[in-house]
């Protein structure tokens, strides 16, 4: 299988009808990455906007509100985590050499677990920069809302304003809020307030609280690696099961990492109220075959492999996955490399993958 880089050193995308241009797609760009490339990223001889829906931020104003305990929550001891408060200039070069013309920024949820009107005050703040950064940089980034899903009435005006008022594409949820699942009716206000919108919920994952202090300690960062993508494993299925996306048909999913390990497995779902009936609800008759679901939402890209995107699209479609990277974190820091050498893709899913699914699924224009 040959790579991009091989194609770069080989001079054989022409011949494939894949172009990529410019110096800062080379291994080594981050110590010398241009402020911004020459020449457009291209599929058969047609410029692709390659738009990463998965990129993260953070604002010290609104972990200020938290004193010690925000700063902690926001920039842990994580590799990138103090990138997450944006200088422009390095943002800029770092996406350049990643070949990414535009991020859609994202806050994980850090205010679940706090008082309405003070985690209401954290959400302000962060929307109102979100909408601020955005506006002055329109050609580079684009973002998610924070909602305070806690309070699932205000969370409905928040959306309602950063839609209709400050230009933001959606909003970013975490897998669950305080261990009470999406499937749960009080949310339903804030996924039918989606649905009339037209917007995405990009859920990002918190990992399995009740889970890090005992299975998933020790070697390996397993509250991460491993609880991160059952987190939403689990947030998809309850929304599948329970019946939710029957109730919202119309609401527009987009998954991190993939959606989690039920692209992997999920045909499992297809059996399981069949063999354990009595672990399943008769009052709940889903329209569709579990599975089937999945072809209505939408994944990330970060799965790391051309393999691993294969099997991806063929169990939920190739227009259902969108690029993302988890940048600042450095999960991926190529995140075009393996679209490009998935020879399972055409060229057309492969455009659709960087980038023309995500405009149209967000409403940029590209």
């Amino acid at each position: 299988m040959t790579t991009r880089r091989e194609f770069l050193k080989t001079g054989t995308l022409a011949a494939t009808g894949i172009f990529f241009c410019g110096c800062g797609l080379l291994q080594g760009a981050h110590a010398q990455a241009p402020e911004r490339r020459k020449l457009p990223v291209a599929v058969k001889g047609k410029r692709v906007k390659t738009i990463d829906v998965h990129a993260h931020c953070h604002f010290h104003e609104a972990g200020a509100l938290l004193g010690e305990e925000g700063h902690r929550r926001q920039a842990g001891p994580i590799n990138g985590a103090e990138e997450t408060f944006i200088e422009l200039k390095q943002r800029l070069a770092a996406m350049d050499a990643q070949a990414v013309d535009m991020e859609v920024l994202s806050i994980n949820p850090f205010w679940y677990d706090k008082e309405r009107d003070l985690a209401a005050q954290i959400v302000k703040i962060q929307n109102e920069k979100l909408a601020e950064f955005c506006a002055s940089h329109s050609d580079r980034f684009a973002a998610f809302a924070s909602l305070t899903l806690q309070a699932p009435d205000l969370a409905v005006q928040e959306l309602q304003t950063a839609i209709k008022r400050q230009g933001l594409k959606g909003a970013a949820i975490g897998g669950s809020v305080n261990e009470v699942d999406f499937s749960d009716p009080k949310f339903h206000p804030v996924w039918a307030k989606a649905e009339e919108l037209g917007v995405p919920l990009f859920i990002h994952p918190r990992g399995i609280p009740e889970l890090r202090a005992n299975r998933l300690a020790g070697n390996g960062w397993l509250d991460n690696t491993i609880g991160n993508p059952l987190d939403t494993t689990i947030a998809l299925s309850h929304l599948i099961f329970e019946g939710t996306l029957d109730r919202f048909p119309g609401l527009k999913i987009i998954a991190a990492h993939g959606g989690g390990y039920l692209g992997s497995y999920a045909d499992r779902s297809d059996h399981a109220c069949m063999v354990g009936p009595k672990g399943c609800n008769p009052d709940i008759k889903l329209k569709k075959k579990p599975s089937e679901y999945l072809k209505q939402i939408y994944f990330d890209s970060l799965v790391f492999t051309p393999e691993a995107i294969r099997h991806l699209a063929t169990q939920v479609g190739a227009s259902q996955i969108v690029l993302g990277s988890d940048y600042p974190y450095p999960w991926q820091l190529s995140p075009v490399d393996h679209i490009f050498a998935c020879t399972s893709l055409t060229d057309d899913e492969k455009a659709g993958v960087l980038g023309r699914t995500a405009a149209k699924l967000l409403n940029l224009e590209v």
